[in-house]
């Protein structure tokens, strides 16, 4: 509540003023958003990975965040001896699962969104489930579920034993007053989706991780978040688990590659805020969008369409 005199109106409660007078979304107006962003160490329990998510999620509002941010495989740790049949009985659906309505009960309850991820189930496949990051906003209502594109098939590992893939990119999606794409871990090495995202809207990039670690996978982890965030004049948020298997270092990347957060290999809650106004400036200052030479690349668009395997 805007309790000043008239003639002595901040910016903030001259926003508020506005918005009651002419009713429009005062979320126009602002270009800023504080977000919490996420580093934890999975269990296989879903119970217990479940309490952390609503602790955190309480402790990010207590501290004025206007978002909350999960990474990859928040529902549960799979391990790689853990069989299809296992992961399945796991997974929820988004509509009717507890895991879901918890969260959503908890965006609801604390006036922030949430970006969280599960195991869903698959209507059309029951050996195998979605890797699939949901958005919730303030109000408790999904905006966006996003079922990872690229699984991690490379370097030893085959997530296709145990996921099935999605097939589409979703639309960038508004979270206060910037609007985000949604990516999931392995999706960052293929720049091709966070360019679409960002031809579609999205000034922020989010991407919900469990990097494993290994010999130079920080360092791709590292390059790829910055080479993402500068060619798209972009925000990259990267919220990665820790322990088990994974690297950490859960990021926070401005437009112009400025690390403003790296959280190490602690476990817990960090608060970032996310100036908005910046990827203009950015983008002004380094018009790479801009600059694109979109009439020759259109002529070699069936490149996505050859199979690069018999080269």
């Amino acid at each position: 509540m805007c309790t000043k005199q008239v003639t002595k109106l901040d910016g903030g409660c001259l926003v508020i003023l506005f918005s009651i007078i002419l009713d429009i979304d005062s979320s126009k107006f602002v270009s800023s958003i504080r977000v919490a962003v996420v580093q934890m160490q999975s269990s296989q329990h879903k119970a217990d990975n479940l309490n952390v998510a609503l602790e955190y999620t309480l402790l990010a509002a207590t501290k004025d965040a206007k978002a909350i941010l999960f990474p990859e495989f928040l529902m549960a740790y799979s391990p790689e001896n853990q069989n299809a049949k296992e992961l399945v009985s796991t997974a929820e659906s988004v509509n009717n699962g507890k895991f879901v309505a918890a969260l959503r009960k908890a965006a609801k309850t604390n006036n922030i969104s949430i970006v969280a991820t599960i195991y869903e189930k698959s209507a059309n496949n029951d050996q195998r489930v979605y890797d699939t990051a949901i958005i919730i906003n303030s109000i408790g209502k999904i905006s966006s579920v996003y079922r990872k594109l690229h699984l991690y098939d490379a370097m030893g590992f085959q997530e296709s034993r145990k996921f099935v893939a999605g097939d589409k990119i979703n639309k960038p999606v508004m979270l206060g007053p910037t609007k985000i794409g949604i990516m999931i871990c392995y999706d960052i090495r293929f720049p091709e989706m966070s360019r679409i995202l960002v031809g579609n809207g999205a000034n922020t990039l989010v991407a919900p991780s469990a990097w494993v670690h290994g010999i130079l996978k920080e360092e791709h982890w590292l390059t790829m978040l910055k080479a993402r965030a500068i060619e798209n004049g972009a925000f990259v948020i990267a919220p990665d688990q820790v322990g088990n298997i994974y690297s950490g270092r859960s990021l926070v990347i401005d437009p112009f590659g400025v690390v403003l957060l790296d959280m190490g290999n602690k476990q817990g809650v960090d608060i970032v805020d996310i100036d908005v106004s910046r990827v203009k400036g950015i983008r002004q200052t380094l018009p790479l969008l801009k600059n694109r030479r979109t009439d020759v690349y259109k002529r070699d668009l069936d490149v996505f369409c050859r199979d690069c395997n018999k080269r």
